[in-house]
């Protein structure tokens, strides 16, 4: 016989067989296609849990697009799932299939997930759910930066989905950027480049221009490097100009950094002016840099 795949299920072990796996996929399957729901009672879901620990990568798909048809009722056991399953094969899908539910109550034990499971592939998917929830994931996100504990890896992925979820709740994310934290500040403003581009925000800009004399230097790098993708030179150029005398050597060279993204030829005459003062090597290298670039792009 097949390995099995198992799953404890308050107690008792939920288990499916390689055959057994074929057969409730097949018959899943065919259920779809008739466009008939997938039986949501609690055995029929375990089994579907189960099986999302099959080697067979098309059978977990099928159990997994099922289990979404069926929605919040799968919940809980895809939550059991992630936070226990001794597979990683199961917890990566389970996050995956959370995904396509967006419960808010799987947060809490996605947030466990992200901190606890020592796959990074599960972190991943993880954050993933977490954005597709929207805007209630938010303050679970910024927990997870201002965290001493948190790693740079969940740090990343909290700041990728708050920039993600940040395009569908405005307002939560401009909140963010006006934070007590630093910590969250800085990644607030690094995710309001959409809202600026898509939406046109004026709060939004006001905040990112605000950030530029943020008494954190790292906000300030943030939002220099903000204006650096903005593609708006007209506007951003005299807001990173008085950056490059920044008393701090890493918002110099982003201010600089940004500026040459932006073609801002015309302020070639203050990237000398600095570089003629610059005693730091490595900004003295991205100041000469940014003039010889954009002394070319004037030629």
């Amino acid at each position: 016989m097949s390995e099995a795949h198992s799953l404890s299920v308050n107690g008792q072990p939920q288990q499916l067989n390689e055959q057994e796996a074929s057969q409730l996929a097949k018959e899943l399957r065919q259920q779809l296609r008739n466009g008939n729901l997938p039986p949501s009672d609690a055995d029929a879901i375990e089994k579907m849990v189960a099986g999302l620990g099959d080697p067979r990568g098309l059978m977990r798909l099928t159990f997994a697009e099922s289990l979404g048809v069926v929605g919040k009722a799968a919940v809980p056991s895809l939550c059991r799932a992630l936070s226990s399953h001794e597979s990683v094969t199961v917890r990566r899908a389970a996050a995956k299939t959370l995904t396509l539910i967006e419960d808010p109550r799987a947060l809490p034990v996605l947030l466990e997930a992200l901190r606890g499971d020592p796959d990074p592939v599960v972190q991943g998917s993880v954050v993933g759910a977490m954005a597709a929830v929207g805007a209630e994931a938010i303050p679970l996100l910024l927990d997870v930066l201002i965290d001493p504990e948190s790693t740079a890896m969940q740090l990343g992925l909290a700041s990728w989905a708050l920039a993600f979820v940040g395009a569908r709740a405005p307002e939560a994310l401009r909140d963010a950027a006006a934070s007590d934290h630093a910590e969250i500040r800085c990644a607030a403003i690094a995710a309001l480049g959409d809202q600026i581009q898509s939406l046109a925000d004026d709060v939004a800009k006001a905040l990112v221009v605000g950030a530029l004399s943020d008494i954190d230097a790292d906000v300030r790098a943030e939002a220099a490097t903000l204006l650096g993708k903005l593609h708006d030179p007209d506007w951003a150029a005299p807001q990173l100009e008085p950056l490059l005398i920044d008393a701090v050597g890493q918002v110099r060279k982003n201010a600089a950094l940004s500026l040459m993204k932006l073609r801002a030829s015309g302020s070639i005459p203050s990237l000398q002016a600095r570089l003629d003062q610059e005693n730091q090597s490595d900004v003295q290298a991205v100041l000469s840099l940014a003039i010889n670039q954009l002394s070319n792009e004037d030629a």
